[in-house]
């Protein structure tokens, strides 16, 4: 996954990811690490909060932009 790019680039600190999805941030820390699968609806967060499609998070495309809302 894509994570820790994502947190990077954006200045961002894993306890600063930890507070957004409300875990722990050793939590956050082994969803980067793949320790541990994020849960779908913190990855819809993360989306979100990115404007990245889920697909991308999960390295399934290298197309950022998420899907139009239907």
């Amino acid at each position: 996954m894509r994570l820790k790019d994502l947190r990077e680039d954006a200045d961002m600190t894993q306890q600063q990811m930890a507070d957004l999805l409300h875990v722990r941030q050793n939590t956050y820390s082994q969803y980067e690490n793949g320790q541990r699968q994020i849960p779908i609806a913190s990855l819809i967060v993360v989306a979100k909060y990115f404007q990245v499609s889920t697909d991308y998070l999960l390295g399934l495309t290298e197309i950022k932009t998420p899907f139009p809302k239907s």
